[in-house]
């Protein structure tokens, strides 16, 4: 019971997470009649991530459905993600509701862009908005095409809300130069007083009831918004080390599951690992429909070459590239940076690393410890089994491969098949092979050299 409620929660909260931007809220008629003023208030705080996206657009959808008079965003922060802002945007943008941003201290680089997206901008005294050149993660200025594109999604922003454009594009790039305002060279950054000056913030407001008050919506219900549960779970899915230690436990769990007959419990905790990783990634938008042709197509490439075509030939490498392909396209957003690509390496290139070692454990020490011997193998030899009663009687026994040794599989000892291991190598199916050791739990063959350990015993039978 502990391990399916280890294994299926952590699917239940994404399933959750689906169904609660999915299905409206519930609302009685009664309770629409008794606080027909309502007011959402959603805090952008902190660093802008990609999970901070989709609560954003469930709290307007949910606003627009409960008929609510305005969603204020009450923003504090030194920006972060590029892809996360442009989707809390174009969700302002969307949005039937009255939208109001308030800008209680600052709103730099990401958070000046969702400011400009509201209908309407307030700024607290003291507060500051601007400064929102992209930079990598060591502060240096990212490259013109990137500049360009952040500079025109201001400007757009901007005319959209009947702010002035070229402030908008001042604030991205200091090439800008804006008379009277702003010389070349300079990044615009307004505090309230200038942006009031200058029509970008359209008043000035010391706290949120005094807002509140200035929209005449000082008789309305104000409703707080806090991420749910799911949110929150999935904003700790894509968390770069989390994201980065799914994948590994994900393939170590599969890479396992060939050691052992059937789909047991490595196999499961594999693709649990997997589906949190890539579900996790599609709902904050880090990954679509072609991250997942992408990791399917590699799954069946690498299927055909274990199963149909023994070895490591073209399919392997094609569905290897195509499997990291995927992958490291589930780390990036839709307007990756170049600390966002190099980011996006690095957890998938500590996964491979990890991937690798685990393989090679799995391959060359886990199949000569007793824990191993235990779990490996499903059937067990008894004392009455055929080839001589027990487990010694088997050592130095011949037989033939009827399945593929992947290291696990199944040996004919005469009319006999037996559960056995190899020594980590592959073992094509119809190999002659020969028993080194033998226990109770454990049978481990090495291919046989037919001249030296003579002719196999079923065929013997048969000629017979």
């Amino acid at each position: 019971m502990t391990l399916r409620w280890a294994i299926f929660f952590p699917l239940f909260l994404l399933f959750s997470f689906v169904i609660s931007r999915a299905l409206p809220p519930r609302v009685l008629a009664e309770e629409e009649k008794a606080i027909p003023k309502k007011v959402f208030l959603l805090p952008v705080s902190g660093v802008i991530d990609l999970g901070l996206a989709p609560f954003t657009e469930r709290v307007l959808q949910e606003a627009a459905k409960a008929g609510a008079r305005a969603v204020i965003l009450e923003i504090s922060t030194p920006g972060g993600r590029v892809d996360a802002a442009i989707q809390m945007r174009d969700a302002l943008l969307r949005s039937p509701v009255r939208t109001v941003a308030f800008v209680d201290r600052e709103a730099f680089s990401a958070g000046a862009l969702i400011a400009l997206a509201a209908d309407l901008l307030y700024m607290a005294p003291g507060a500051v908005i601007g400064a929102a050149t992209p930079v990598g993660a060591s502060g240096e200025k990212l490259g013109e095409k990137h500049v360009s594109a952040i500079r025109k999604l201001f400007r757009a922003t901007a005319e959209a809300r009947g702010k002035p454009p070229e402030l908008a594009e001042a604030m991205v790039d200091e090439d800008v130069e804006v008379a009277g305002v702003i010389a070349k060279g300079k990044l615009l950054t307004l505090t309230t007083r200038e942006a009031l000056s200058l029509k970008v913030a359209d008043g000035e407001a010391a706290d949120l009831k005094d807002l509140l008050g200035k929209l005449g919506l000082e008789r309305t219900v104000l409703v707080q918004s806090t991420p749910s549960l799911a949110e929150r779970f999935v904003r700790f899915l894509t968390n770069p080390v989390v994201a980065s230690l799914l994948l590994t436990v994900g393939f170590l769990g599969l890479l396992a599951e060939l050691y052992t007959p059937g789909l047991g419990i490595a196999g499961g905790l594999g693709v649990t690992a997997l589906a949190l990783h890539f579900g996790g990634h599609y709902l904050v938008g880090l990954a679509g429909w072609e991250e997942a042709l992408l990791i399917l197509g590699g799954f069946a490439l690498l299927a055909i070459e274990v199963f149909v075509l023994p070895g490591f030939g073209v399919a392997g490498v094609l569905g290897s590239l195509s499997l990291l392909a995927g992958l490291y396209l589930t780390f990036l957003g839709s307007f990756p940076t170049p600390e966002d690509l190099r980011r996006a390496g690095g957890s998938l290139g500590a996964s491979v690393v990890l991937v690798l070692a685990g393989g090679l454990a799995l391959t060359f020490l886990l199949p000569r410890t007793p824990l191993w011997a235990r779990i490996s193998l499903k059937r067990r030899l008894t004392e009455e089994a055929p080839l001589g009663g027990s487990e010694g009687g088997l050592l130095g026994q011949e037989g033939v491969a009827v399945t593929d040794l992947r290291p696990s599989g199944k040996v004919r000892f005469g009319e006999c098949p037996v559960d056995v291991v190899s020594e980590g190598e592959f073992i094509p199916k119809d190999t002659p092979v020969r028993v080194v050791s033998a226990t109770r739990y454990r049978v481990v063959v090495k291919p046989g050299d037919p001249e030296e350990n003579g002719p196999d015993p079923s065929k013997k039978e048969e000629t017979q």
